[in-house]
């Protein structure tokens, strides 16, 4: 503003905003005489400091010569009976999944542009961001999973893997739209408790809007998760495994943050036989892409893409219903856990060899877990080898060699 007026030959003038409505404003309006040589602030919308000024040219010039923000003038006059409307935001509407492409592929034209995801809901108010101050440009996220966000121009300039690596963020706006429910799927093959849970998350859904459906006897792991991600209509689903007795409290609104990298997001469960509480059969957030793109090669199909633990038990792993199930559900946990030596999964290893409770089958688990390390052992950790764990045939075979079961497949 100093730039600019320092040209100005009138003792009063008008400042205002290309990001402003004007057309109808009253430029009549003038202050009272005792007022003169303050400077008169109109408010953008709900944005008491906004973008149009009245301004007595000399004073503005005398007071602002050792000031660096404008809100530090001497004499300021909020004049809130008359807001000057902003023009529309512009709507970038794009189909990522994740907002932090869609600000890269950007050519930003305006100051702020709303970034809307696909499965966002329409956004009816949406609020005035300060232009001002570097600090009060903010990335303003609109729901709790981030579906629809305001991101200022000089935001580009920082994005690296995140919209968190620009420093402003105003998160007290994220009710003002309610994102879309993510869809539910529920993933079964033969299990014995699959009916009796599937009741249960039935009725756990009862009062929500997420759309469910279900993925029954797709063999092989990478492609029964393909299944499951073709029947979501959302980019993220909630997989729920048929041993999973789901918490009848669930948080079934929980949304992704999309103001990161697309990740799956792992829930925990709890553990009856051995008491461990983490991921395992637990509930998990699948980003629908990843799963899509991921063939399967690794032990752990979703550790093999960005991931993220929510601390929050979504249920009861109830797998040891029969000898068969404890001991393949065992053996092939504990051979992902072999594979990895930090100390929390080393921990969870030896936990898995043990026992609480009275469950008849819980020994069972104990067997699968002692036979995972030992054929661990056996081909040193050879992936070729510990991947025949994945088919049902194998693993069926090698436990009727190990513990003369028979598999109730």
């Amino acid at each position: 503003m100093r730039r600019m007026l320092s040209q100005c030959s009138y003792e009063y003038v008008w400042v205002v905003s290309s990001v402003c409505d004007y057309s109808e404003f009253d430029f009549t309006w003038h202050p009272s005489e005792w007022q003169r040589d303050m400077l008169h602030v109109f408010p953008s919308d709900k944005q008491k400091f906004g973008d149009t000024f009245y301004v007595h040219v000399p004073t503005f010039m005398i007071k602002t010569e050792n000031i660096s923000i404008l809100e530090w003038f001497e004499t300021l006059n909020f004049v809130d009976k008359y807001p000057v409307p902003r023009l529309p935001v512009p709507v970038h509407r794009h189909n990522h999944d994740s907002q932090v492409p869609a600000v890269w592929e950007y050519n930003f034209q305006d100051p702020v542009v709303l970034f809307v995801n696909d499965d966002a809901t329409t956004v009816d108010k949406i609020p005035t961001v300060s232009l001002w101050r570097e600090k009060t440009k903010t990335i303003v996220p609109l729901s709790s999973g981030a579906s629809s966000v305001l991101v200022p121009r000089e935001a580009k300039n920082h994005l690296k893997k995140q919209l968190y690596d620009y420093p402003y963020i105003d998160k007290t706006q994220r009710d003002t739209v309610i994102d879309k429910p993510l869809d539910v799927v529920f993933i079964s093959n033969g299990e014995p408790n699959a009916e009796t849970n599937w009741a249960i998350l039935q009725e756990s859904l009862n009062v929500q809007t997420n759309k469910l459906s279900r993925s029954d006897g797709v063999n092989g792991r990478a492609a029964a998760y393909h299944a499951a991600a073709k029947a979501s209509e959302t980019d993220w689903f909630f997989a729920v495994f048929a041993k999973l007795k789901v918490d009848s409290q669930f948080n079934w609104s929980w949304q992704p943050d999309r103001m990161q990298q697309a990740k799956h997001y792992i829930f925990h469960a709890t553990n009856p036989i051995n008491g461990l509480t983490y991921g395992h059969q637990a509930i998990i957030a699948y980003n629908k892409r990843l799963v899509l793109a991921n063939a399967g090669h690794g032990l752990d199909f979703t550790l093999d893409d960005e991931h993220e633990v929510v601390p929050v038990v979504s249920g009861v792993a109830d797998y040891a219903l029969t000898k068969w199930s404890a001991w393949r559900t065992a053996f092939r946990e504990c051979i992902k856990l072999c594979g990895q030596q930090d100390v929390e999964s080393q921990y969870r290893l030896k936990k898995w060899h043990t026992m609480t409770g009275d469950n008849p089958n819980g020994q069972w688990s104990v067997y699968g877990a002692e036979d995972a390390v030992a054929y661990y052992e056996s081909c040193k950790g050879n992936f070729d080898e510990l991947k025949k764990s994945y088919e049902w045939s194998w693993l069926a075979n090698h436990a009727l060699l190990k513990r003369s079961i028979t598999a109730d497949l």
